[in-house]
């Protein structure tokens, strides 16, 4: 069920994490649902979305007691492979893991997730995601970004910005090198980009703001961090007109 005040916790249904391998490739994959109404208000409301996304991943992190980069992309809303296995794993029964060689190719769109979700009764959802602990964390951080002393604990990175252009001077894409010394992993930072800024935090550590010079493509923007130089290296593609 939906929630229903904004006050009210968000019922979150969660299959196991599970381990599939093909095509050579050993990956991981967890089921996570729901209701139509909070998906469609996150679709609404990049910010929701954001959010949304973010309290996944702080949830699957604490399910599955795994360390997650919040760095992420989104793919087209199609769903590869067995509708009814997705649903016997958020019920919690097991299925053989099939294999890419068996008939696993049939696509859904996000409209027919949404009426199969609709169908199901998740009255019996096995998780609830707070809305006062989205509440806090909402406070928390503007308590952190106004702080005077969380101000002087944030330094600005070193960075180097260069766009990218073709023989006619147009600009294909941004290339961003972000030096960050006191980070060990990844999964240390906060990544945000949309149309005409990045936004890129290491809590405690870091924050850097960039207008960029572009409107660009936030969707295909890839970035790879230097372990052993602990240099970031972000490139957006520049927006078609």
């Amino acid at each position: 069920p939906a929630p229903k005040a904004p006050t009210d916790p968000t019922p979150v249904s969660a299959g196991p994490l599970e381990e599939v391998s093909g095509e050579g490739d050993l990956y991981s994959i967890i089921d996570i649902a729901y209701n139509p109404d909070v998906l469609q208000r996150g679709e609404e409301n990049p910010e929701k979305k954001e959010h949304l996304i973010h309290l996944t991943l702080k949830f699957v992190e604490e399910r599955c007691n795994l360390n997650l980069s919040y760095l992420y992309t989104i793919e087209s809303f199609k769903l590869k492979g067995s509708l009814e296995a997705m649903q016997q794993r958020l019920r919690g029964r097991q299925m053989p893991t099939p294999h890419l060689s068996q008939n696993t190719t049939k696509e859904l769109t996000l409209d027919q997730l949404l009426h199969s979700m609709e169908a199901e009764d998740w009255s019996n959802a096995p998780a609830l995601l707070k809305e006062e602990k989205m509440t806090q964390f909402k406070v928390n951080l503007i308590e952190e970004i106004t702080s005077t002393e969380m101000a002087e604990n944030l330094s600005t990175p070193v960075y180097e910005m260069i766009t990218m252009k073709d023989a006619n001077k147009k600009p294909l894409k941004i290339e961003l090198k972000i030096e960050l010394p006191k980070v060990s992993s990844v999964s240390e930072c906060d990544l945000r980009i949309s149309k005409d800024d990045i936004v890129i935090e290491v809590p405690e550590k870091y924050k850097l703001q960039l207008d960029l010079p572009e409107p660009v493509d936030e969707e295909t923007t890839t970035a790879v961090f230097n372990k052993g130089k602990r240099v970031l290296f972000i490139t957006v593609p520049v927006a078609k007109p």
